[in-house]
């Protein structure tokens, strides 16, 4: 947006809090956006990779799969989340959400407008948690986990993350994986480096998924099939 001299409106701060990983803002800009230590996560401007990411994961489960349950890695705009809601063959939807300021902008806040009708979905759980950890530790199982904490394998919104694409991090998600369960991974960019590191930690019938963007290279979404 422009002002009538044609100069760049600035962001208009909605919201800023220091968290319990540092700094998120919520800032108005055309569209709704997050800023997470200075780095640009996400905004409402599209949602196309955020839906294709929640489609992708339920075209590459075993078709005769019931209510298939699945995890959100990252509320961020709630474009996955209300996607996953809109869908009547998801059965248990939970999302980890490490920021507890984000988890208000959607419960009480400027967001809650995108994801009200999805959180008051009674298949959707909310859980308050760094998603390494959760993935780590959860004795709870999923037919499809479905990441979109980062800009992706290559580029992290914070150092911590960057375990969750390694080897060892890959071995955790496929322990919150049922047998045949997928893993899709959001990124703004291919990573080809990152399909290789699915097929080494064991994952099959791995694929790279496009989605055109007005400029630059397409996001994508990795998919890969755990084992079974």
């Amino acid at each position: 947006m422009s002002t009538p001299y044609g100069i760049p409106e600035a962001p208009e701060v909605l919201d800023r809090r220091e968290g319990p990983y540092g700094e998120v803002v919520l800032r108005r800009h055309g569209g709704l956006q997050i800023i997470a230590n200075g780095c640009f996560l996400m905004d409402t401007s599209d949602g196309r990779s955020e839906r294709l990411l929640v489609d992708a994961a339920l075209a590459a489960l075993d078709p005769g799969a019931a209510e298939p349950s699945v995890l959100i890695g990252g509320l961020g705009v709630g474009f996955s989340l209300a996607h996953a809601a809109g869908q009547e063959r998801w059965g248990r939807i939970a999302v980890v959400e490490r920021e507890p300021a984000i988890i208000g902008w959607h419960r009480s806040g400027p967001l809650a407008e995108l994801s009200g009708a999805a959180l008051a979905d009674p298949r959707t759980e909310i859980v308050e948690q760094d998603l390494i950890t959760y993935v780590n530790e959860t004795s709870d199982t999923f037919d499809a986990l479905c990441l979109d904490i980062d800009n992706g394998p290559d580029w992290t919104v914070d150092e911590g993350n960057e375990g969750l694409y390694s080897p060892d991090g890959l071995a955790a998600c496929a322990r919150v994986l049922k047998p045949r369960g997928v893993l899709a991974v959001w990124s703004a960019k291919p990573s080809p480096e990152f399909e290789g590191t699915l097929r080494n930690a064991g994952f099959r019938q791995v694929r790279t998924e496009e989605i055109p963007v007005a400029r630059g290279v397409p996001d994508v979404v990795h998919i890969g099939v755990r084992p079974g």
